[in-house]
């Protein structure tokens, strides 16, 4: 705190950069955490507009976003901006650039007619290293707007420089994530792709064998050619249950949006209406708060695994999905009463993926089946609050 009780300029500043370093932390999208950037420079240096423009290579804007202006607003004024005026020449000075009144620079260019009208005008570079990341413009201090030469300081201009200097290690971290959700799912999608091509090419393969010797039994033995059909039918039977498996994998899980609970909902209830056995969920009184995104997604997809293990080999009847929430940890169990297994040669039941998905979060799995008694997975995740 100052002297006179008001917080220090360099408070607002953590502060305003603890906001966007926390939508990092929640793995929000890099334009969710553009916004929160600029939403928190704006009210930083208590500016009525603020605008972050991310360049493209091909002279324009690969994001442009604003803050001050309504949805309705924005819509009017029509599609991103080219590298112009203003915009183009911080894009080629790269130096901060304060300006009494915008309009009266040189480099001044136009805006379109639903614009708002900016005065007083503080352009900040985002660095990484060399590398410009974004700009941030802000515009119109307020209780300036009646007296243009009376905006932004030099004061201002430096906090807002120390600001985008913390905005970049947010932004930066923010693409890591996307990219790194980008892999994931790429890493997803060729592992469905691999199974897709061991549990359902090799089967359609044998099918096409079946039916041309089935073709060929027909003129000399009919009853033997229908034993074939048959054999053939039930293979088909089998394919289609590991292309339904595989499409519901494809499924994207909208944790984001929908959270852990109703993910999982919705994931049983496809499940239960699509294959033979009562998929069955079993939520208790679980509270979501205090768990990860990194530990939902762990528990989503451990969930997941354990399911279609369950579908594809065990030939149960029922498959009860059950979630609770005690001293501190979450608990998941999947549990089928079927044929079961011998846990010391699983057959490729993806027991090690799913172990590794939980040694990332510090959770811990346990499988216990024995043949004819059924499989039960249990994880336990620890959470907060």
């Amino acid at each position: 705190m100052g002297t006179d009780g008001r917080p220090h300029a360099l408070d607002g500043v953590l502060y305003e950069v603890s906001k966007a370093v926390l939508a990092v932390a929640r793995q929000l999208s890099v334009h969710e955490v553009l916004q929160v950037i600029v939403e928190s420079a704006t009210t930083l240096l208590d500016a009525r507009y603020g605008a972050i423009g991310v360049p493209d290579d091909d002279g324009g804007f690969a994001e442009f976003v604003v803050s001050g202006i309504s949805e309705k607003q924005r819509a009017a004024i029509g599609p991103l901006p080219r590298q112009h005026g203003m915009l183009a020449a911080m894009l080629a000075d790269e130096k901060p650039q304060r300006l009494d009144d915008v309009r009266q620079d040189p480099r001044f260019g136009w805006w379109p007619k639903a614009h708002p009208v900016l005065a007083d005008f503080l352009g900040v570079p985002i660095r990484d290293g060399e590398d410009i990341l974004g700009i941030i413009y802000l515009a119109n201090k307020r209780g300036s707007d009646d007296q243009p030469t009376g905006g932004f300081t030099e004061d201002d201009e430096e906090l807002l420089t120390l600001f985008a200097a913390h905005a970049a290690i947010a932004l930066t971290n923010a693409r890591l994530y996307e990219r790194e959700r980008e892999l994931t799912v790429v890493r997803e999608r060729t592992r469905l792709a691999r199974e897709l091509h061991d549990a359902v090419a090799q089967k359609l393969f044998g099918i096409r064998l079946g039916i041309r010797t089935s073709a060929s039994l027909v003129p000399r033995d009919p009853d033997h050619a229908v034993g074939e059909l048959e054999r053939v039918q039930a293979q088909v039977a089998e394919a289609l249950s590991e292309l339904r498996a595989v499409i519901v994998e494809l499924r994207p899980a909208q944790l984001a949006d929908d959270g852990l609970m109703e993910s999982l909902r919705k994931h049983i209830t496809v499940l239960d209406r699509v294959y033979g056995p009562r998929v069955v969920f079993d939520p208790g009184e679980y509270c979501v708060c205090g768990l990860s995104p990194a530990g939902e997604a762990t528990v989503f997809r451990i969930a997941q695994e354990a399911l279609h293990n369950a579908l594809r080999h065990a030939a149960a009847h029922e498959i009860r999905v059950r979630i609770r929430r005690d001293n501190g940890l979450l608990t998941l169990e999947v549990r089928d009463d079927g044929r079961g297994f011998e846990p010391a040669a699983p057959r490729g039941l993806g027991l090690d993926s799913m172990r590794e998905r939980a040694d990332a979060v510090g959770a811990r799995l346990n499988v216990e089946s024995a043949p004819g008694t059924g499989t039960r997975v249990r994880l336990e995740v620890p959470c907060d609050g």
